[in-house]
């Protein structure tokens, strides 16, 4: 993807709009201080897998789809009877993005996937960890143009986690309004 320097549109974004605008925001003195998105992490748990090991592959596959590289399979840690679940048994996957396919994930998100969320009232501007990290759950995997709705199994969600290097919650939630993110405003019950 990085060929022919070609760059994202977000990156390009980011270089020429939002850095400045964070810059004259925050008063940063260095240039490297000025906060950036470094990862995407997507997850996706597959509870019912304990009961039929075929769901992992297929959960697997569009994750795949939907990130554009290959998913590590996550294992249990520990066997928990219980939930007849035993130690190193596949029970979901992730995957990590960086660099030009995180800032073309993180575009789709924004521009094409979230609208197609019924009743879209917008993303909590409070999922943020304190060390400038936000996480969002998807509830239907399927809102991604890439999965193809005729061959999909199950429904299932997944996580998204933008890991950036903010020091406060306050500079990513900026950070992230710049590339557009759709924060709905804060009411008196949230």
């Amino acid at each position: 993807m990085a060929e022919n320097g070609y760059k994202p549109r977000l990156q390009t974004r980011y270089e020429t709009e939002i850095h400045s605008q964070m810059t004259e925001r925050f008063g940063y003195g260095n240039r490297m201080e000025v906060p950036r998105v470094e990862k995407v992490v997507l997850n996706m748990g597959v509870g019912e897998a304990v009961a039929d090991s075929k769901k992992v592959p297929a959960a697997l596959g569009d994750l795949a789809l939907i990130a554009g590289q290959k998913p590590t399979v996550s294992r249990a840690r520990q066997s928990i009877a219980t939930f007849k679940v035993r130690e190193g048994m596949p029970i979901g996957g992730y995957v990590t993005l960086r660099r030009n396919r995180m800032y073309e994930f993180l575009d789709r998100l924004i521009h094409v996937a979230l609208p197609r969320v019924r009743d879209f009232r917008g993303l909590n501007p409070k999922s943020f960890d304190g060390g400038g990290n936000f996480a969002m759950g998807i509830k239907e995997h399927i809102i991604f143009p890439e999965v193809n709705y005729d061959e999909v199994d199950e429904i299932r969600g997944l996580d998204v986690i933008v890991c950036t290097t903010a020091k406060t919650d306050d500079e990513a939630r900026e950070l992230l309004r710049g590339f557009e993110f759709p924060f709905r405003e804060t009411s008196a019950r949230d």
